[in-house]
């Protein structure tokens, strides 16, 4: 599938930020296997929630401190019963599987992608 050019001023809508995994936890009413996260995006935007489709790739304890990416300035959804208020992103391995977008060196929590 061919993407369709969008222009740069597009793209600078979306708000993509760095932020550290504080908490993870099992989401067991979610439809697909799930984790709630809390992502620390600094003290301008704080503590941000996000439900997250990575449990094939990821453990509750190895995502403790990860650094990732996360558009910040998409609405709320509401997932079941839990509010998801960051869209954390990532890209699928051959399998499917979501392979977490990060950062090769720590960055302050909050940094913008540009």
């Amino acid at each position: 599938m061919k993407a369709e050019n969008v222009e740069i001023s597009d793209f600078h809508q979306l708000d993509m930020r760095v932020g550290t995994i504080l908490s993870a936890e099992l989401f067991p009413e979610a439809r697909k296997p799930a984790y709630k996260l809390k992502v620390d995006f600094g003290l301008r935007i704080g503590i941000k929630k996000s439900s997250a489709q990575i449990t094939e790739r990821y453990t509750l304890d190895g995502l403790m401190g990860m650094q990732v990416v996360a558009v910040i300035n998409l609405p709320p959804r509401q997932i079941g019963n839990f509010m998801s208020e960051v869209l954390v992103v990532g890209f699928p391995d051959d399998n499917g599987a979501v392979c977490l977008a990060t950062v090769d060196s720590p960055v302050p929590n909050g940094s913008r992608l540009f």
